[in-house]
């Protein structure tokens, strides 16, 4: 059911901005589909702040990240009308814009500073040069690992690990008597969740989702040697049940003091060094996402952004939501509540040029990781695709959400690693061939 306008006494907008109000004019109550993850439910607590300053009211639709992935998706392409505002992020965007599905962010204020945001992720979230969702954060993934273990096991982190690095210090972390384990790592079935991981992880073995052809490559070598790596690894030092661990289940894993290391978004390292949530915060170092010695390591490049669908009776109103959140007085306000250190990352050049952002610990590994992502050059043999942890084609997201329910049900013990690649090279192939690639 959407949402009634309200009628209340409030000013008028000054075109573009978020300026107080004067006189009387419509205020619109806005849905907004979102993430349920720490930075977007910190964003909820906030949006007093905006119907202060512009007379408009918020309703959130909270939602894990498969489901929104699925909600977002089915409502923007029958045109649903469900949400003026979409959490989406560098996969759909170029996709959606191209197909007119979403409403062009090209005439932003000037206060608000387009130009600010980093060209890594303005490049991602545009399609023929015109922004299409204003990143609320940007991330890619790297190394985090608890200081204390790492000393106690008689190692020392380099600052660009290799995987097998990582797997001797897992299995020297891993302590099964009182619970820690030694490498907490996404298993869950979702091509943005554990298919994003070991995309990635293949990516740095040599592995590929296609040739230049567009055949699936889930019958070569590299994925085989990736996925047997991963699967020895999580068995060795990894939880119990990690089939079914995402993002938030390995943070909470985390927090709690039961990981040696957690290799995921850059964006929880203020999470997992928050004093009031976490109870190793003291005790936290980064590194980047390992490599195996090819020349391209094992991390991702993502923004979650903000992004108004077309068709939207709200289109003013929720572009000054956007602004409103993802600008550089939100970092402001979120700093002055938080603390510098859980302002929303990755998303503005300004951020890395501040003083008070430069003293928090995980500020120059965040902006190294992001920088150290190539998705023009994703994959060490060449590929008709960009995208690193996705291929950036429409039929990717459910090719690869089957893909990673195959790989799940290895994790599971469900099925051999030979089972999963078989059934991914044929099932990728035929999706490809029905489209039309092949």
């Amino acid at each position: 059911m959407k949402p009634k306008k309200l009628n209340i006494l409030a000013g008028a907008v000054i075109a573009g901005s978020l300026s107080a109000m004067a006189g009387n004019a419509l205020a619109e109550t806005l849905t907004i589909a979102t993430v349920n993850n720490g930075d977007m439910i910190r964003m909820q607590k906030l949006t007093d702040d905006f119907t202060n300053k512009t007379g408009h009211k918020v309703e959130w639709v909270t939602l894990e990240e498969n489901v929104l992935r699925q909600r977002v998706t089915t409502d923007i392409t029958t045109r649903g009308g469900a949400f003026d505002i979409m959490t989406i992020g560098m996969y759909e965007t170029p996709i959606w814009g191209k197909n007119g599905w979403l409403v062009a962010l090209n005439d932003l204020s000037a206060s608000y500073d387009v130009d600010d945001i980093l060209p890594a992720m303005r490049s991602g979230l545009s399609y023929d040069g015109t922004l299409y969702a204003a990143p609320f954060y940007g991330e890619s993934s790297m190394v985090m690992y608890r200081t204390d273990l790492m000393q106690k096991a008689g190692l020392k982190m380099p600052k660009a690990p290799n995987w097998q690095f990582i797997r001797k210090a897992a299995a020297a972390m891993t302590d099964r008597a009182n619970d820690i384990n030694g490498v907490c790592l996404r298993g869950k079935a979702g091509w943005g969740e554990g298919g994003a991981f070991i995309t990635v992880t293949g990516n740095s073995f040599g592995a590929r989702w296609f040739d230049e052809n567009w055949n699936a490559q889930f019958d070569q070598p590299e994925w085989a040697n990736a996925l047997n790596f991963f699967v020895g690894m999580m068995k060795e030092s990894g939880p119990a049940g990690y089939a079914t661990n995402g993002f938030n289940e390995n943070l909470s894993l985390f927090q709690q003091g039961k990981c040696g290391m957690w290799i995921d978004a850059t964006v929880a390292a203020s999470f997992v060094t928050n004093p009031k949530d976490s109870t190793v915060a003291d005790k936290v170092g980064f590194a980047l996402a390992p490599d195996n010695g090819l020349g391209k390591r094992s991390n991702w490049l993502w923004a979650w952004a903000l992004a108004v669908p077309a068709g939207s009776q709200k289109v003013d109103a929720a572009k000054q939501f956007i602004e409103w959140a993802t600008s550089k007085e939100y970092i402001e306000l979120v700093a002055s509540k938080e603390g510098w250190a859980n302002v929303p990352p990755g998303a503005r050049t300004s951020l890395y040029q501040n003083p008070n952002y430069k003293k928090v610990p995980f500020a120059q590994m965040t902006l190294d990781s992001i920088n150290a992502a190539d998705p023009q050059n994703p994959t060490v043999k060449p590929v008709p695709y960009v995208g690193i942890q996705f291929v950036a084609i429409p039929e990717f997201a459910g090719i690869a959400t089957e893909v990673s329910q195959e790989f799940s049900a290895v994790y599971a013990g469900q099925q051999s690693v030979a089972e999963a690649l078989r059934k991914a090279q044929a099932l990728t192939n035929d999706a490809m061939e029905a489209a039309g690639y092949r």
